[in-house]
């Protein structure tokens, strides 16, 4: 059985578990360690299947989650795939992780029942008050791999959702981030339904999130991701964000890689960086 988050440990003892030797890139790595432990305590390692930048970035969501965030709230968030397949017949290509092979005709439904329990544990987490208590149900969530796949199913389809607004957006002569028009320039990606066929579908399977689809990931759930990108240590893009104008108003929630495939991370803000 694998843990999904595993338990929390100090973030400089792990640091030199993982890197001992005396070359370049160990040194570089300890570096930006110390840097992250100016601000964190500790470090929780994230399961590292293709899923983990979903993982990592739902879990710190939810973890420090006070209220539903307003596009959960809306009236027709549950009837986002019925609405989006009756104009855009391609969607019927959609690989469902638990069901590949299963047309998307047959399985909007079963979005539909992964975006409501995404907005059930959203709202029962975030009215739980006890920091203590609100941790023990996120763990509780992540051990549960059939709710924790489901999640990530309506994770992905929400960026589907938030691809397809931008490319219109842009279509329609209106301003657009920068980052959409880097999804829209790959070979790979050129209209939604090839991210869609050539990346979406494969999130999961065969591969994880590119760096693009990051910035897609933190519109699509209106938080800024910020990541602390080791291998980038003492240069200025250490510290990325995820986008790199955030809204004032979107949360922030804070990840740690050392090859932008792999995520794990911080918890445990230092007293003094809290006040």
């Amino acid at each position: 059985y694998k843990l999904s988050v595993s338990p929390e440990m100090d973030i400089m003892e792990y640091c030199r578990k993982e890197w001992r030797g005396n070359t370049p890139v160990a040194k570089r790595m300890r570096k930006g360690y110390e840097a992250v432990a100016q601000k964190f305590a500790s470090i929780r390692r994230i399961r590292g299947d293709n899923y983990c930048a979903f993982r990592a970035t739902l879990f710190q969501a939810l973890s420090q989650a006070t209220q539903l965030p307003r596009w959960l709230q809306s009236e027709d968030f549950a009837m986002l795939p019925e609405n989006l397949l009756s104009k855009y017949d391609w969607i019927k290509q959609w690989q469902l992780k638990q069901k590949p092979g299963k047309k998307m005709g047959e399985i909007s439904d079963e979005i539909k029942e992964y975006l409501i329990l995404l907005r059930k544990k959203w709202k029962n987490i975030s009215e739980i008050k006890d920091p203590l208590e609100k941790q023990e149900a996120c763990d509780k969530l992540f051990k549960n791999e059939e709710e924790e796949y489901s999640l990530y199913e309506a994770l992905k389809f929400l960026m589907l959702s938030t691809a397809i607004e931008l490319y219109n957006t842009d279509k329609s002569g209106r301003r657009v981030p920068v980052f959409s028009w880097l999804l829209f320039a790959r070979d790979t990606s050129s209209n939604p339904c090839q991210l869609m066929q050539n990346h979406l579908n494969h999130i999961g399977h065969s591969g994880g999130l590119e760096q693009v689809e990051m910035f897609l990931l933190a519109y699509a759930l209106q938080y800024t991701i910020q990541v602390y990108r080791l291998y980038k240590y003492s240069t200025d893009e250490f510290i990325t964000l995820y986008p790199n104008d955030p809204e004032e108003d979107w949360p922030v929630v804070t990840l740690i890689t050392e090859d932008d495939r792999h995520y794990n991370i911080p918890v445990r803000m230092c007293q003094e960086t809290m006040l």
